[in-house]
């Protein structure tokens, strides 16, 4: 798959979640095995720009290649300021955000709200792509609700202003994230249009990432919840894509070293105060369905500093190795 210059290495991409994808967490799903991650959504704000929270979410430091960062708003101009902005902070593709459904988002107008307004969809999406030299992609849902999907238009709105790829999560903005996904709209929306394709929503494991891919058409899958707490869901889907056989589960040492290298690189990105307050959600997702989770979970929430994190991590997985042989008897 390809998206302006870039050319992916397979068929995964990590999802942009807010508190979630942040630089530290994308790097380790690259190295899971995703061809590429998307970045939390930046305001289109140019007041927020200087803020603690965009300033992490614009850094790329060292960021595997390519880096695609996602903006979000709903004025045109200003859209295409916060891709320029975004650029300069070391960006190589520009994603636009029109799937969001969170209230906070559709209450200004952007995110999802914006598939009410198909003239205004196609002067930001002009904007943009007039604004940068870099690929533009977006991302969309089927439509507002169920009387209203629209992502066909959208889809080829989105072709004739020159996006080179498309993400479609598979609910209205009225489904949030409930119901089953529609991968028949996404088929619908492949079958429209040239530019690559990726199916969003519900994809879990291996064996429903190759039945959604063939299902759709679509040219990669993106992962979002499925990874928290999984970021080897990428290789397991690339090796089950590749071979059409499925790859064992990790050892409960890679997943030991996988949670120390990532809590450790939360430290190092977010200072050791926040870093310990943002590690323990990702802890979380990690062990929730481990024995003796829940009491660990409770030391963990306990701890304010970085060392103590760790050697609590490193206590439960030397507890946990003499009560299982391996993480998928864990788990």
């Amino acid at each position: 798959m390809q998206i302006g210059s870039h050319i992916l290495a397979n068929h995964t991409v990590v999802a942009p979640m807010a508190g979630v994808t942040d630089r530290p967490f994308r790097q380790l799903c690259k190295r899971m095995g995703a061809a590429l991650a998307v970045s939390e959504m930046v305001s289109s704000d140019p007041r927020l720009y200087d803020t603690r929270k965009s300033r992490l979410r614009t850094n790329h430091d060292g960021e595997v290649q390519p880096v695609s960062a996602q903006i979000a708003g709903a004025d045109p101009e200003m859209m295409a300021q916060a891709a320029r902005y975004n650029v300069a902070q070391g960006a190589q593709i520009v994603d636009i955000n029109m799937g969001c459904p969170a209230k906070k988002v559709c209450n200004v107008h952007a995110g999802s709200a914006l598939l009410r307004d198909e003239p205004l969809v196609g002067r930001i999406l002009d904007a943009v792509v007039a604004a940068v030299d870099v690929p533009v992609t977006l991302k969309i849902r089927t439509g507002w609700d169920h009387n209203h999907r629209n992502a066909v238009r959208i889809a080829r709105l989105a072709q004739v202003a020159g996006v080179r790829a498309l993400t479609v999560h598979g609910r209205t903005r009225a489904c949030g994230f409930s119901g089953e996904a529609e991968y028949d709209t996404i088929g619908e929306v492949k079958a429209a249009v040239s530019i690559p394709v990726i199916a969003n929503g519900d994809i879990d494991s291996a064996i429903k990432a190759r039945a959604v891919l063939r299902a759709t058409g679509a040219d990669a899958v993106m992962i979002g919840r499925a990874a928290q707490g999984r970021p080897w869901i990428f290789r397991q889907i690339n090796h089950y894509l590749a071979t059409g056989h499925l790859s064992p589960e990790p050892t409960l040492g890679e997943v030991r070293d996988l949670m120390l290298h990532h809590v450790r690189a939360l430290h190092a990105f977010y200072g050791e105060e926040a870093g310990v307050r943002v590690a323990r959600k990702h802890i979380g997702w990690y062990i929730k369905s481990l024995p003796g989770a829940e009491g660990f979970r409770r030391r963990i929430n306990e701890q304010d500093h970085a060392q103590a994190q760790l050697e609590e991590v490193e206590r439960f997985f030397l507890w946990l190795n003499q009560t299982c042989d391996t993480w998928e008897e864990a788990a």
